[in-house]
């Protein structure tokens, strides 16, 4: 590992990677569904409340027609109305990583994975190749047969969206990470659904240690394919960045690369998630925003960057108006965990990270 090891700033740092998360995912929700909520309508529900720039979670709308396409779930996630976290399955597969990781260590096979979901996660609370591998499951059918059995999501966003622990489980330590996030992920995704969670993983392993986002990603980039569409399409938007290219235009460029992917495949939505990353520049609240106001599947990518950006600046320096309405609670559907503080899992967390492997 690093110097980060133990001590407080390992500890503020995990607690800044779940807050990260909850804000993020919380962030998005209300737009969460990409091919009504494209940026540009975003933005203009954004400019009509007076909400440009954003630096607090979304406004009520200031058109009432709006309210019709928002998720259902809006009134819970908006400035003034949030009181704790909503549940989220971007949030619940943290906490089921968590346990997963409390109950069998980090030598974990991916059908432990699979009897942990069938324990304690509602099938119902489960989406595309979740669900899909949830159904294989009980029908008695084993990994890996059970993401490619009847799954047309195996490259979806769904095992990207599992691999926070994974990072925060192994600080400074990278490749460790996701090898971890590739057994879990090979349950449910193939391909560069396996590639998105272990470069998540990666990702948020390095950015404990990494002297800058960029770094990170570079060193995320290295432990997955760099054949791969999603390796490409990293790099296409780092290019891009390099180049000085303002970040709509980034994103309108790489969107036209990757049409007809669907909202939530994995490679647009790592396109989203890595110009939010590198055009926030750690800065926390900058790279929240710009992840969600880029589009496509927003509160998973808002969570991946909050997580990333969480762990960069550590839980203290989060600005406020992101954490104080969360009031240190999580709402979850994973058994036994509703109501949990999010200190707890931090330390919980904390105590994974410097146990070893």
């Amino acid at each position: 590992m690093s110097h980060l090891d133990t001590g407080p700033d390992l500890a503020d740092r995990i607690h800044g990677g779940w807050l990260g998360r909850i804000a993020g995912n919380m962030l998005g929700k209300p737009v969460e569904q990409g091919e009504v909520w494209t940026r540009d309508r975003i933005d203009r529900y954004l400019r009509r409340a007076g909400a440009l720039p954003l630096t607090d979670y979304l406004p009520e709308p200031a058109d009432a027609a709006e309210t019709a396409v928002l998720r259902p779930e809006w009134r819970a996630c908006v400035r003034g109305r949030i009181h704790g976290s909503c549940r989220d399955d971007d949030v619940d597969y943290a906490i089921l990583g968590l346990h997963l990781l409390e109950t069998h260590g980090f030598g974990f096979s991916t059908e432990q994975v699979g009897d942990l979901w069938l324990l304690r996660l509602p099938y119902l609370q489960t989406f595309t190749a979740e669900r899909a591998a949830y159904r294989n499951l009980a029908n008695g059918l084993k990994p890996p047969l059970t993401a490619t059995y009847d799954n047309p999501y195996q490259e979806w966003i769904g095992a990207l969206i599992r691999a926070d622990v994974h990072g925060w489980t192994c600080p400074g330590a990278p490749s460790r990470a996701a090898g971890l996030a590739r057994r879990d992920a090979v349950l449910s995704h193939t391909g560069n659904g396996v590639y998105g969670a272990m470069f998540a993983a990666a990702l948020i392993a390095a950015a404990f240690t990494a002297p800058s986002v960029r770094d990170a990603l570079e060193s995320a980039l290295g432990l997955i394919p760099a054949s791969s569409r999603l390796a490409r399409t990293v790099r296409r938007v780092a290019s891009l960045h390099d180049a000085a290219l303002p970040w709509e235009e980034t994103l309108a460029t790489v969107s036209g690369e990757t049409a007809g992917l669907g909202w939530i495949h994995t490679v647009p939505n790592a396109a989203v998630l890595t110009a939010g990353l590198l055009y926030g520049d750690g800065d926390f609240t900058r790279t929240i925003a710009l992840t969600v106001r880029g589009g496509l599947d927003t509160d998973s990518n808002g969570a991946t960057a909050g997580s990333v950006a969480g762990v960069l600046t550590g839980a203290a320096a989060i600005p406020a108006q992101w954490t104080e309405p969360l009031q240190d609670t999580v709402r979850s559907a994973v058994f036994g965990f509703d109501g949990v503080r999010i200190s707890a899992l931090a330390e919980r967390t904390l105590r994974l990270a410097t146990s070893g492997p």
